[in-house]
């Protein structure tokens, strides 16, 4: 199997390069690929160096069964068909095809077999705060037919990227120091703070992000269901939370509900109030699953149920889906 990374040396191709190695995924040649800057740069493959090639039109995808994407929307579209054209399959970690009809999304523990029929080539991997929350759905969903969601994300400063994990640890030293703050990756100082904005407003005044959780719900779940989202960047390093409140169709209890996290497709049910055991992003970055606590009624709603969870968004929220994915296709005998 000949595999590419393109946007080798960002957080989440790095955290490719971490899960390709740990999950033992069946490479024979590993291609890296990055822009002008990290173009020659060296990193440690299963103990060997693989170095970095200037990513450019042309050739270079010949032969190349997988090529995992991260570089961000522009570079994704701009290189699609040469990473395509000669039969690899692109698995896009940006927003670039998520909507696109022709281009499944996907989730594993969701649908799977969707990223059997990819008429393009490419398949997308989903927003972060949609696959973490997807993952939880699923459970739901095969106890009864979820009508509508509510969602309420906390986002470390990790999802900004690893320029803004460093801009938050400066904050902090420089207020615990009395120095002038440099804010520079987020819309304001995020140390000591929260802030109620992740991209863009849109016309409707929610965010692209919040629309995203909207729009890619629906489309992974192939429900009709209605999401409405907030989206909070919060001053933790790394792994994102969330707070849903879900109404189904018939009451679904919380025992129920239990259960079907427990025994759910990559879940970890973290759900015991009186011993103050419930998921937190300070003890689970670097894991795999998606961790889910606070189960409860929904007082609001009959038909309501509330929970909380937390994963990381760097592994399951990107180059974990991702080669989950991959690891689908391989298994599907698609790809050998």
């Amino acid at each position: 199997m000949k595999v590419a990374i393109v946007g080798a040396s960002g957080a989440v191709g790095q955290e490719f390069l971490r899960v390709l190695a740990e999950r033992d995924f069946p490479i024979d040649e590993l291609l890296l690929f990055g822009s002008a800057r990290s173009a020659g740069r060296t990193y440690d493959f299963r103990g060997k160096p693989v170095g970095v090639r200037l990513l450019q039109h042309g050739d270079d995808f010949r032969g190349v069964d997988i090529a995992f994407t991260s570089a961000g929307a522009g570079v994704s579209k701009e290189y699609a068909a040469d990473i395509t054209k000669h039969g690899a399959v692109m698995i896009d970690n940006s927003s670039a095809f998520r909507m696109d009809p022709d281009v499944p999304l996907v989730v594993p523990e969701c649908n799977a077999a969707d990223a059997l029929s990819r008429p393009r080539g490419i398949i997308a991997n989903p927003n972060c705060t949609t696959i973490m929350m997807v993952v939880a759905l699923q459970a739901i969903e095969q106890l009864s037919h979820i009508r509508r969601i509510h969602v309420a994300s906390y986002q470390a400063a990790s999802g900004a990227g690893a320029a803004a994990m460093d801009e938050l640890c400066e904050q902090y030293r420089q207020v615990l120091a009395g120095e002038p703050v440099t804010v520079e990756k987020f819309p304001y100082q995020l140390a000591f703070n929260v802030i109620p904005q992740i991209d863009v407003f849109q016309e409707n005044d929610y965010t692209k992000e919040e629309m995203k959780m909207y729009n890619e719900t629906r489309k992974i779940m192939h429900s009709d269901v209605a999401v409405s989202a907030t989206c909070v960047r919060v001053p933790s390093l790394r792994s994102h939370s969330e707070s849903i409140w879900l109404e189904t169709e018939r009451p679904v209890s919380v025992e129920e509900a239990r259960r079907a996290i427990a025994g759910g497709e990559g879940l970890v049910l973290m759900d015991n109030p009186a011993a103050k055991e419930y998921p937190m992003p300070l003890f689970l970055s670097g894991k795999d699953p998606v961790y889910v606590g606070r189960i409860r009624k929904d007082l609001a709603n009959p038909n309501g149920l509330t929970f909380w969870l937390v994963s990381d968004q760097i592994r399951k929220g990107a180059a974990l889906n991702a080669v989950q994915i991959a690891e689908y296709l391989v298994r599907c005998g698609d790809i050998c």
